[in-house]
Formats: C-alpha cells, sequence, structure tokens
C-alpha cells in the first residue's frame, strides 16, 4: 500500500515536472503521448491523475472558452519546487533526453490546432489555428459538408500547417 502512495505521487510530480519543464500550455493528447512513448504510466491511470490534478489546482486549462490545453498552475509549481526530490532521477534524466530530441516537433504541435464542430447534419466548422509566443498567426474557420472532409482538413492542416500558411498569406498578399 505504501509503494503504490509513493508511485501515485512521483506519477503525479512527474506530470507536474512535464508541464513546468515545457513552460507552453499541453493538450491532453500530446501529455499522453509524452507519458506512453517513455512507458511511465498507462492511459487510463494517467487520465485519472490529470483529473485529480486539475481538481486540486496543480493544472488547469489555460484559456478553457477557446481550447483544452493544460498549464501548471502556481500553486503546482510550488508543490513541485517542494517535492521534485521524489521523482526519481532516471525518470527525469529520460525526460530531459526526451525533450531535447524532440521539443521542435512538441512546439509545432502546440503552436498549430484543428478541430470542428458539427453544425447540423450536414455541415461542420472547421477551426484551424497557427499561433506563435501565444499570438494568433492565423485562424481560419470553414464550413465543411461531411465529416470525413472536416477530419481530413484537420490532419493536412496539422500535418502541413506551415506551407498552408505561407500559401495562404502569399495569395493574400498577391497584387
Amino acid at each position: 500500500m505504501f509503494e503504490n502512495t509513493l508511485d501515485l505521487a512521483e506519477n503525479k510530480l512527474l506530470l507536474l515536472y512535464i508541464f513546468k519543464k515545457i513552460k507552453v500550455p499541453l493538450s491532453n493528447n500530446k501529455i499522453t503521448q509524452i507519458i506512453l512513448e517513455n512507458n511511465f504510466i498507462n492511459y487510463f491511470i494517467l487520465q485519472q491523475y490529470i483529473h485529480e490534478l486539475i481538481n486540486s489546482q496543480f493544472i488547469k486549462y489555460a484559456n478553457p472558452d477557446t481550447d483544452h490545453k493544460m498549464v501548471i498552475t502556481k500553486k503546482g509549481v510550488k508543490v513541485l519546487n517542494l517535492f521534485e526530490n521524489m521523482i526519481s532521477k532516471d525518470k527525469i534524466q529520460k525526460i530531459d533526453d526526451y525533450f531535447k530530441s524532440q521539443i521542435e516537433n512538441i512546439k509545432e504541435d502546440i503552436s498549430v490546432s484543428s478541430s470542428y464542430t458539427e453544425e447540423n447534419k450536414n455541415s461542420f466548422i472547421v477551426d484551424l489555428i497557427a499561433a506563435k509566443d501565444k499570438s494568433t498567426l492565423m485562424n481560419i474557420k470553414v464550413n465543411i459538408g461531411s465529416k470525413k472532409e472536416a477530419i481530413e482538413l484537420c490532419e493536412k492542416w496539422k500535418n502541413n500547417s506551415q506551407s498552408i500558411y505561407y500559401e495562404i498569406l502569399h495569395l493574400l498578399l498577391q497584387k
């Protein structure tokens, strides 16, 4: 029982460490990817921990009205500073190494988002956003006729946002 309590505490502290280390809002998908790629916690327990950290106000949604990316709170930083030594050095090293090798991919994913909502049976609103350093570079809302097309558009934006952004900018600036 005591060992399970220590594991629980260490895993929650590890999540706080990741949020503090990355210094930008993370989506649930991105934090899940980081945790699962490093085999730290299984998916279901991770989701429970995230929920508990939000309820404890150690992490929060950066802008709950517009997106669902999370950040560490001042309270979370304070707790992490007090108990960071409870995280194994191996796990910290593994996360630090992961960030060194993946930081550009993580930041690129963070600065681009896409989502869709169903307007009515045959109409979906696709929202495509490109942001840099908390500033919106481009926000496009498009009405699409099918869920399949909405999903495809979101994927294309995610995979090619930089080139699409520059193409749109070029087209708009042409005389």
